[in-house]
C-alpha cells in the first residue's frame, strides 16, 4: 500500500507540476532536432450496439518521436495525430521540457498526461482502496490525537461508521470528476479532491463520535474524573 501511495503522489505531482508550468509559461525551452517518427496506428469500433457490432469504426493514430535535445536522445510516446501533423524527421523544433521531460513540441502539446496505460490504469482500477486507506488513516491519527487530548479515546469499530461515510463521499467526488473529464473538464491534481473531501467528511462525522462520547462520560461519571473508554 506504502508502494501505491508513493507512485500516485508522485504521478499527482507531476501531471500538477506540468499543468502549472504550462499554464504559467516557465516551461524549459531548448532546441532539438526531431530523429525518428514512428506512427501507431489502431482500429475498431466504438462499442455502440448490442456487441458493439453497430458502433462506428474508429481509427486511431499515435506516434512515438524521438528528438536530440543537445547531446540527449529523448523520446516522446502516444503523441496524437493533430499534435504530430506536419512534424517530420531531421526537423528543427523547439521542445519545452520539464525537468527533462519532453513536454511541448514547437508549442504543441505532446505530454500524454493521466492516461489508461501502464501505471496509471492500476492507480486507476486501484484507486478506491487507495482513498479508503488514506481516510482511515487519516481518522485513526485524528482518533488518536484527540485520545492524547484527554477526552476520550476510541477502538476501531467506534470510527467504523465515520471511515464509511467518508468513502462514501469521497466516491461520489470520483464520479463527478469522471463525468467533467468525459466532457474535456479534467483536472491533473485530481486525485487529492476525493481524499480530500471523503477526509473532511469523516472527520465531521468523527467529531459527533467524540461529542457522544463525551456526553456518556459525564453521564457516567458526574464527577468528571473518571476515564472512559468507548
Amino acid at each position: 500500500m506504502a508502494a501505491l501511495i508513493l507512485l500516485l503522489t508522485m504521478r499527482t505531482y507531476e501531471e500538477t507540476g506540468v499543468a502549472h508550468a504550462r499554464s504559467n509559461g516557465t516551461l524549459h525551452t531548448a532546441e532539438a532536432t526531431i530523429t525518428k517518427l514512428t506512427s501507431h496506428t489502431t482500429s475498431g469500433r466504438d462499442g455502440g450496439g448490442q456487441d458493439g457490432g453497430s458502433g462506428i469504426w474508429i481509427v486511431t493514430t499515435k506516434y512515438t518521436i524521438e528528438l536530440r535535445v543537445g547531446d540527449e536522445t529523448k523520446t516522446v510516446d502516444g503523441v496524437p495525430d493533430d499534435s504530430a501533423n506536419d512534424l517530420q524527421e531531421g526537423q528543427r523544433v523547439q521542445a519545452g521540457l520539464w525537468h527533462g521531460r519532453v513536454v511541448e513540441i514547437d508549442g504543441r502539446d505532446v505530454w500524454p498526461g493521466w492516461h489508461p496505460g501502464g501505471w496509471d490504469m492500476a492507480l486507476f482500477m486501484l484507486y478506491p482502496l487507495i482513498m479508503g486507506y488514506l481516510i482511515a488513516l487519516a481518522l485513526a491519527a485524528a482518533a488518536y490525537l484527540a485520545g492524547l487530548g484527554g477526552r476520550v479515546r476510541l477502538v476501531r469499530r467506534d470510527r467504523s461508521p465515520a471511515v464509511a461515510f467518508g468513502f462514501l463521499v469521497g466516491m461520489a467526488a470520483s464520479f463527478v470528476l469522471m463525468g467533467c473529464a468525459a466532457f474535456g473538464n479534467s483536472i491533473a491534481y485530481w486525485p487529492v479532491v476525493p481524499v480530500g473531501a471523503g477526509t473532511a467528511a469523516s472527520l465531521v462525522g468523527l467529531r459527533r463520535v467524540l461529542r457522544r462520547a463525551q456526553a456518556t462520560r459525564v453521564e457516567d461519571s458526574p464527577s468528571g474524573n473518571a476515564p472512559a473508554q468507548v
